[in-house]
């Protein structure tokens, strides 16, 4: 969750998701198969709101296994037009004296289990492994990464059929951005899995862009022309009290730990609207939390904060 990309969304009157292809459910923004054990994906938010990460989990499909071989379970809560970065744990060297480089690690917001284990090594997939994002209830597969039940050899490449036989290889030793034009995941398994449709390649070991995503989603239009609201929440750490200014008027603040859950709320009706106000969280223990402002004209902004 390093950046949010889109500061506010009108959630109320005007939002066109429906009207739109995609930008309703999670999606693989970025894939990260490098040397070693520098593995690293990223899930993008692309909705108008924050979405509870543990009703989701992630799948591999090794070596062209028909059934997952190893499910992950992803925590926290993700912010609208925000992402999520899973990395492999492997800190210290391995048997193979294979590991993560801490770099890469230090991007995380979620670590996959380390050492290796049966059944819960999705975040040592190399090339040749697909990978499906699962939605638990309503259960659906969400996006998927290769074509579950192919082994392709050493990689996927960029010439039909798109295995190994020819054609360069593409998801072993690099990385893999998805196109910005893409608002949704890949929820049927493909015929022949052409990686250059949907991704853009870059070298082994980048990792500049983990982090951040740009969606077509965070360009979504409105049919009203009202102003975004500029909402500012200070000071962030914070240790009890914090202040939250906005341009327009203010009808709920929010907020949210990284389960999900709400732990505050608080309501202004129309005759005590105001611009500036305080909310105190002394109760709450440290850590981060996720304060959504949603202002009388139907726009929020959510912001991230930590709490000392």
């Amino acid at each position: 969750m390093k950046k949010v990309l889109l500061s506010s969304m009108v959630l109320a009157v005007g939002l066109t998701l429906q009207a739109q292809t995609g930008c309703t459910d999670l999606f693989i923004s970025e894939y990260v198969e490098g040397s070693s054990h520098n593995k690293a994906l990223e899930i993008y938010n692309p909705t108008a709101n924050p979405i509870n990460l543990s009703n989701y989990r992630l799948v591999r499909y090794s070596n062209g296994s028909a059934v997952g071989v190893d499910s992950f379970p992803l925590t926290g809560t993700l912010a609208s037009h925000d992402v999520w970065v899973i990395t492999n744990g492997q800190a210290t060297p391995d048997a193979q004296n294979a590991y993560c480089d801490s770099a890469l690690m230090a991007l995380a917001d979620q670590l996959g289990p380390a050492p290796y284990s049966n059944g819960t090594a999705v975040m040592f997939m190399n090339g040749d492994d697909a990978l499906a994002l699962i939605r638990i209830s309503p259960y659906a597969r969400l996006d998927i990464f290769g074509k579950i039940g192919e082994d392709p050899g050493t990689a996927w490449t960029d010439v039909f059929p798109y295995t190994d036989a020819q054609g360069a290889w593409i998801t072993s030793n690099h990385t893999l951005q998805r196109k910005p034009t893409v608002t949704q995941g890949v929820t049927v398994n493909p015929t022949a899995f052409n990686v250059m449709a949907e991704w853009d390649s870059l070298p082994n070991n980048t990792w500049t862009g983990l982090g951040t995503h740009t969606c077509d989603c965070s360009t979504i239009g409105i049919q009203e022309n009202a102003e975004a609201a500029n909402v500012s929440v200070y000071p962030n750490p914070a240790t009890d009290v914090v202040n939250v200014n906005s341009t327009e008027a203010i009808s709920v603040i929010e907020v949210y730990n990284t389960l999900g859950e709400l732990v505050y709320s608080q309501n202004y009706t129309s005759a005590s609207q105001t611009h500036n106000t305080q909310i105190n969280l002394n109760n709450m223990p440290g850590g981060m939390y996720m304060v959504q402002v949603l202002t009388a004209n139907g726009q929020a902004q959510v912001s991230r904060i930590t709490l000392r």
